[in-house]
């Protein structure tokens, strides 16, 4: 029987919460594990700068709850990209990538979740390209050594927006400790996409999916790839949750959705949450059970 972990992404709760209460809420509300993130805010990027005190102080949280962090989402490189025309920006995107590594090794968590870009607030260029899949080389050797795995997620941005790149990607960088972060919202909404065959044809390389609704790309409409709610865009939870399901797959889902607009973030997550609970149950997929808090 395949059993699959459900996760949520750090901002889809509350902010100004202590790490220990935020891991019981995760818990509450009917996950197995919180998506932490380190995004392009300064805030955030200075969790990479953590003393060995806030490490452990996140560390005796996550064991005092009986909670895990299986994926650090690193979309800091969207503001220091890998395929900046910036010798200083490459060196920079470098130097995160390195202390995301050591971070994760010392939280536990086994998977970094890369953003497919090579720029983002630059021209992209023939460069752009180069300068990124050289330095994304370099980062894969560096996770390999520490045996922590990074994961491509399929983007809102027509660089890495399918599952067939990322595995053309793989052709250029040889090693198993680069992998597939699909994000079913971004995949459905580019057009070109065949949902279905990419899942299928790429499955082998899959080692954590998200769940996120879209609305797609046209000739008139660049896509709207965020705060869409569950059920109100172009994704088909139901088709692409069986083809996960019949493929045997068994890595984790992360819910990700952002709720700092709502007036109750809480109940936004809780209404989520039962959206795909009712899918699991419809087609079968049997969810982790809820670890208890640690004696």
């Amino acid at each position: 029987m395949t059993v699959n972990a459900v996760g949520i992404y750090e901002k889809a709760l509350p902010t100004g919460l202590t790490w220990e209460e935020t891991f019981d809420l995760v818990h509450d509300l009917g996950f197995n594990f919180l998506e932490f993130s380190i995004d392009e805010s300064d805030e955030r990027l200075a969790r990479l700068e953590w003393t060995e005190r806030e490490r452990e102080e996140f560390r005796n949280a996550m064991w005092k709850t009986g909670s895990r962090i299986n994926t650090l989402m690193l979309s800091g490189h969207r503001r220091f990209p890998l395929g900046s025309a910036d010798p200083a920006i490459r060196a920079k995107a470098l130097d995160m990538m390195a202390k995301a590594i050591d971070l994760a090794v010392d939280l536990g968590v086994r998977n970094i979740q890369m953003a497919g870009y090579d720029v983002y607030y630059e021209p992209k260029t023939e460069s752009s390209r180069e300068w990124f899949i050289e330095n994304l080389k370099t980062c894969v050797e560096m996770a390999a050594k520490k045996m922590v795995m990074l994961s491509i997620e399929t983007m809102d941005d027509p660089f890495l927006n399918s599952l067939s790149k990322v595995d053309y990607l793989k052709t250029q960088i040889h090693s198993p400790f680069l992998q597939a972060y699909p994000d079913v919202g971004n995949l459905t909404a580019w057009p070109e996409n065949d949902v279905a065959h990419e899942i299928e044809s790429n499955i082998d390389n899959i080692v954590a999916v998200h769940l996120k609704d879209t609305k797609p790309v046209t000739a008139n409409f660049p896509g709207q790839f965020k705060e869409v709610p569950f059920g109100d865009g172009a994704v088909d939870f139901e088709a692409v949750l069986r083809l996960f399901h019949r493929l045997g797959y068994n890595g984790s889902y992360t819910v990700e959705m952002w709720t700092s607009k709502a007036d109750d973030p809480i109940a936004e997550v809780k209404k989520a949450k039962a959206y795909f609970d009712g899918l699991f149950d419809k087609i079968g997929i049997v969810q982790e059970p809820i670890l208890s808090r640690a004696a």
